[in-house]
């Protein structure tokens, strides 16, 4: 009888290591490499200047090209709502970063949550400094994307939301053209 129990514990604590060996960490997934092309397919929003009648517009980030809902506003929209993500910006871990400006006009702290639309993958993340930048007005961010992709980004302060859909993709720019001129595809 004491042998058949410590097999059978023995079964049941392999199991339990299998088992939690299978569940212990993060949901892979398999990145496909997007394209240009894919971008087509990306209901993408398209930045445009903040009405100069807007007092703060100078104070956020990016205003030439912000979407807002007259609570809450982003800045910094890429053309064409495709961000181009160069070597500088990506991660050890292969994670995609991007800066985007915010104006509050409500009250509270900024957070900010984000879905690929196109291909399974994890959440994006927004690094939002909650303090920093006070409860209101201008709130500097960092969006971290864990894939190439068509992504819908939602920022939130208290009960307003506002969400925008940008394509992320990886590319080179040349800092020093004027203007700046950004290519997809290619890392160097």
């Amino acid at each position: 009888m004491p042998r058949r129990l410590i097999a059978a514990t023995a079964v049941a604590a392999g199991m339990s290591v299998v088992l939690l060996g299978c569940t212990g960490g993060p949901a892979r997934y398999r990145a496909r490499p997007v394209t240009m092309a894919d971008a087509r397919r990306c209901p993408v929003t398209i930045g445009h200047p903040v009405p100069g009648t807007m007092w703060w517009r100078d104070l956020l980030f990016g205003w030439g090209s912000a979407y807002g809902n007259g609570s809450l506003w982003v800045g910094g929209l890429w053309p064409h709502g495709v961000v181009i993500v160069t070597k500088d910006d990506v991660g050890p871990d292969g994670r995609l970063g991007m800066k985007f400006g915010w104006y509050r006009l409500t009250n509270g702290y900024l957070t900010i949550t984000g879905r690929r639309l196109d291909a399974p993958a994890p959440q994006a993340s927004g690094l939002t400094f909650p303090g920093g930048y006070g409860l209101t007005g201008f709130n500097a961010s960092g969006v971290i994307f864990p894939a190439e992709g068509c992504w819908q980004v939602t920022g939130r302060v208290g009960r307003v939301a506002l969400t925008f859909v940008t394509f992320v993709i990886k590319g080179h720019c040349d800092f020093n053209a004027i203007p700046i001129r950004c290519v997809a595809g290619r890392v160097r």
